[in-house]
């Protein structure tokens, strides 16, 4: 009776082998799942097109010089690294009086509540460290929380960039103007002075905005420059030209086509 039990139970169990159920499997599940990884990837590339924006201006950190060659040219450029920016308000005529992007950089520390509730919008938990305006014409689609795409600016635009310039004290006008000063023989009593300031008795004052000794540097410039290359990857923009200011400080970019 044992043996026709065991027999019994054996001729019900299924003979399926562990290959043959793999085998049958395994083309629908990577049919499904390429397709999952499609729509994945589908939806990504959506969302990065929707999520960047591109602006006339970006603002980028200064962070040395380097060279590179072009068509066999040694060039100096300065190096500017990009950190993405996004935006946290758009400024319209209706609203504002003039048409505006806002732009924040970077989170910082706490911020106060309507700070914080400014921020929230654009993905900002605290307060940001920098925050600037993009004035001209509102890019189409534009939404608050969209970053700034690096690739704003192309290889070869012709841009404007802004920056303070490094501060050297207080200095001269010899240093800070660039006068003459007055003769260098051993009887002379001025050398490096500004010499007369006023006028006659008729006047008897100083106009405002004379040349005098005091704070050198510290200053908004604004220089024209060219770009030589943009590297996504690596967030760096090459420039050609001068760039104004200390390393790490931040810097403005903006296209001329986008100023006239």
């Amino acid at each position: 009776m044992s043996d026709s039990k065991k027999t019994t139970k054996d001729s019900v169990k299924p003979e399926v082998s562990v290959d043959s159920a793999k085998n049958s499997v395994q083309p629908e599940a990577l049919e499904t799942a390429e397709a999952k990884t499609e729509t994945k990837e589908e939806q990504k590339q959506t969302e990065q097109k929707d999520i960047s924006v591109k602006l006339g201006s970006l603002f980028a950190y200064k962070v040395g010089m380097t060279n590179v060659y072009e068509k066999n040219q040694m060039i100096p450029v300065t190096v500017l690294k990009y950190e993405t920016a996004r935006v946290t308000q758009i400024k319209t005529k209706e609203k504002e009086g003039y048409t505006a992007v806002q732009v924040a950089l970077e989170s910082s520390k706490k911020a106060g509540k309507a700070m914080k509730s400014h921020l929230n919008k654009a993905g900002f938990k605290n307060k940001a460290l920098y925050m600037r305006e993009v004035r001209g014409a509102l890019p189409e689609g534009v939404q608050v929380g969209q970053e700034v795409s690096i690739e704003s600016m192309q290889k070869g635009d012709k841009i404007f960039v802004s920056g303070i310039s490094k501060g050297h004290g207080f200095a001269g006008v010899v240093k800070r103007w660039g006068f003459g000063g007055g003769p260098a023989a051993h009887g002379a009593e001025k050398h490096r002075t500004t010499g007369s300031i006023a006028n006659t008795a008729t006047q008897g004052r100083v106009f405002p905005g004379k040349k005098m000794p005091g704070h050198f540097g510290c200053d908004r410039i604004t220089q024209t420059s060219r770009i030589v290359d943009v590297l996504p990857a690596k967030g760096a923009i090459l420039v050609q030209g001068p760039v104004p200011g200390a390393k790490n400080s931040l810097i403005e970019i903006r296209k001329q086509e986008a100023v006239q």
